[in-house]
């Protein structure tokens, strides 16, 4: 099979700026169609354990870190060797989704995104404590969105109850 090339390789499709939102965003240079892949969110992978410990050795809190959870367990953390994928910021009604494929994650478009948008996912973070109004606070999201759930964190799962015999 015979594939012609053609030069329609397109400008970058996002530059980091000052957000509205919260400190940096990345923010649509051009059109971007939707289940179009933007950026891959790069940087050193770790281990949980490392993660931890370099939270800790920042003297930083946990939310406020470039973490991003893999299927297998490991971390890649954007906060070394990362590259600006690490300034999108969450929304709980998002223009953007994160996608792991085979231990990358790419964020990709979930509709229309003009140039001049901010790019936004939602983190849906996992947080095994108890969700306290303190926990919530530390995670408050910021997004504006007509949806905002007012965090960060991914709703916890509700445990069923089993029906007893009656």
């Amino acid at each position: 099979m015979t594939r012609t090339m053609t030069n329609t390789k397109k400008s970058a499709p996002c530059k980091v700026e000052r957000s509205p939102i919260h400190g940096n965003g990345v923010f649509a240079t051009r059109h971007i169609d939707p289940g179009e892949r933007i950026i891959e969110y790069t940087g050193e992978r770790i281990d949980w354990p490392e993660a931890l410990r370099r939270t800790g050795a920042a003297d930083g809190p946990l939310n406020h870190t470039f973490y991003f959870s893999l299927d297998d367990g490991k971390v890649i953390d954007g906060g070394s060797h990362g590259n600006d994928a690490r300034w999108i910021n969450h929304a709980c009604q998002p223009n953007c989704e994160a996608y792991e494929d085979d231990g990358r994650v790419f964020i990709h478009a979930l509709m229309d995104i003009e140039a001049g948008d901010e790019l936004n996912y939602d983190y849906a973070l996992v947080f095994e404590a108890r969700h306290t109004a303190a926990v919530k606070r530390a995670f408050t999201c910021l997004c504006g969105t007509p949806g905002c759930r007012g965090t960060m964190l991914a709703p916890k799962k509700r445990k069923s109850r089993a029906k007893g015999a009656g």
